[in-house]
């Protein structure tokens, strides 16, 4: 062989050796993806594993691009999960296209995996939880912490907390007028008060302001707080109504302040303000700041739509709301979706019901941390009955709806990325 034919062959053998080495694996989010929840989980057990991910915003859906190693392609395969192997240039080639100043797409960088947090109750209740089913279901790890280890001082050993279905109120969900004589509230209501005896307060009520305020200081030093249906507006009534007694005496022994609703400090909310507090126990609602009870919509035309922003300007944002739709089918809860008229005016919308007047998907920023408060129960299943079935997300594995949840979770991955001013 001569020495220009050998110079070749080894050109062309390093050649093929680096395309190896420089491949990537593309996980496309648009329609083509077969599972876009367990790509999610893919990407979880990716960064768990010490590699970047580039996340793709607005491009094919919100993609993910990786490093290929043959153990995430099985992964890959094992889990369902639509992807493809492409060169380095052709991955280039993506990053170029995404840095176009003309083009509303940009790339965030994903480098540690969250570690969660989902504050449930220990007891069984008659109802699921949509992040835990769907963290569940894309295999993405998480610890379950109540009001003992909230009191404690454990949450700073977590990135991101969700709000189970929560009363913070201590109205027990306002469920006492159909279920106050069913075995499962009748064994909430003991185990609550069990609790609030054990960490040293006088009514369950007060208990929950005291988490609250913990959860509040989780944010403050640079926390995650995701939460949806009535975790999110008795959230922010509790800390509104701090020192005031707003619960009737089937709930703490004693009647309300007769004055409660003018003692309420709005400024101590997160999302909302100036909104009226519900004082009948029979009424199956807080306050006026959820719809559930005065909207006038039908199930067939119960939709929201995702605000467009700029991905390059607007990060944060454009990360929540990456999705393969736009238009996302609305589901009820028992708070369903917020006034828009008591949503405080520095919190952002990012999904909404215009004609409907109804803000469903809404963001903010506390201290040194940030918040996301989705309305509604399950976004598969309409209207969730209290013993109703949980939902079975194999039947659903490309749920637009499922899909805005595990944007948050992912979402504290990206929290170091410098965000443009």
């Amino acid at each position: 062989m001569t020495g220009i034919k050998k110079k070749i062959l080894i050109g062309m053998m390093l050649f093929s050796f680096l395309s190896v080495k420089a491949s990537y694996i593309l996980i496309p989010m648009d329609n083509v993806q077969k599972d876009h929840l367990k790509a999610y989980g893919i990407a979880y057990w990716i960064l768990k594993n010490n590699v970047e991910i580039k996340w793709l915003l607005n491009y094919r859906g919100g993609s993910f691009l990786f490093k290929d190693i043959k153990e995430f392609e099985s992964e890959c395969v094992i889990r369902g999960v639509t992807f493809d192997i492409i060169a380095d240039v052709q991955a280039e080639a993506i990053i170029q296209e995404i840095s176009n100043p003309e083009v509303n797409q940009d790339v965030v960088k994903l480098e540690k995996a969250p570690k969660i947090a989902v504050y449930s109750p220990k007891n069984k209740l008659p109802w699921d939880d949509a992040v835990t089913l769907v963290l569940a279901y894309a295999e993405i790890p998480y610890d379950v912490v109540y009001d003992e280890e909230v009191m404690q001082g454990k949450l700073p050993l977590y990135d991101w907390l969700h709000l189970h279905h929560e009363d913070f109120t201590g109205q027990y969900g306002k469920f006492w007028s159909a279920y106050h004589n069913v075995p499962w509230y009748i064994e909430d209501v003991r185990t609550s008060e069990e609790i609030t005896r054990k960490l040293g307060f006088n009514k369950v009520s007060q208990c929950k302001l005291a988490v609250a305020k913990k959860i509040r200081d989780f944010v403050a030093g640079g926390g995650y707080m995701f939460a949806m249906c009535s975790a999110t507006d008795t959230y922010d009534i509790a800390l509104a109504a701090d020192g005031v007694d707003i619960c009737q005496s089937m709930f703490d022994g004693d009647p309300s302040d007769n004055e409660m609703q003018k003692k309420i400090n709005y400024d101590n909310c997160f999302a909302f303000t100036d909104f009226t507090l519900s004082n009948n126990p029979f009424e199956y609602e807080h306050s006026n700041i959820d719809v559930s009870s005065t909207r006038r919509v039908q199930q067939s035309g119960d939709l929201f739509t995702l605000f467009d922003f700029s991905a390059k300007w607007d990060p944060v944002p454009t990360m929540l709301c990456q999705n393969h739709e736009k238009v996302i089918k609305g589901f009820m809860g028992q708070t369903t979706a917020f006034n828009k008229n008591y949503v405080r005016t520095n919190i952002l919308i990012m999904g909404e019901n215009k004609a409907a007047n109804e803000a469903r998907y809404i963001h903010g920023e506390f201290g040194k941390g940030t918040f996301t408060f989705f309305g509604g129960h399950d976004p598969e299943d309409y209207q969730h009955f209290v013993g109703d079935p949980k939902t079975d997300l194999s039947l659903h594995p490309n749920s637009p709806g499922y899909r805005l949840i595990l944007n948050n979770v992912l979402f504290p991955a990206a929290r170091k990325k410098k965000q443009k001013t």
